[in-house]
């Protein structure tokens, strides 16, 4: 027998985390062309001149990788939740149909 009030409180700490793993992915990924551009800048003080030559180092620096290494870990972390929200949404669901069921059996044994 599913246990609906744990389920829905389960959901609801879950919502907190999803939330704060959605902002941090949105960030990083926003933040993800300032930190190219500043890559650039740097890859330009090191004396690469063309934007395609800064472009290059950008993106194999290991600032770059790390960066979206991190970003590879915010979006796994958004998704899982997403997905043990969705879990739960199905139980709830679940638990609805039974329900349901038990009240239509009940009104055709007049009970």
């Amino acid at each position: 027998m599913i246990d609906i009030e744990r389920i829905l409180d389960e959901y609801r700490n879950l919502a907190a985390e999803y939330s704060k793993a959605r902002a941090t992915r949105t960030y990083i990924e926003e933040f993800k062309k300032s930190r190219f551009a500043i890559l650039m800048k740097e890859a330009e003080k090191q004396g690469f001149k063309t934007a395609a030559a800064q472009e290059r180092e950008a993106y194999a620096s290991q600032d770059y990788i790390e960066f979206l290494d991190n970003l590879r870990t915010a979006v796994e972390s958004e998704e899982r939740l997403r997905y043990q929200m969705k879990s739960i949404e199905m139980q709830a669901e679940v638990w609805r149909t039974s329900r349901a069921d038990e009240r239509f059996e009940r009104k055709q044994y007049n009970a």
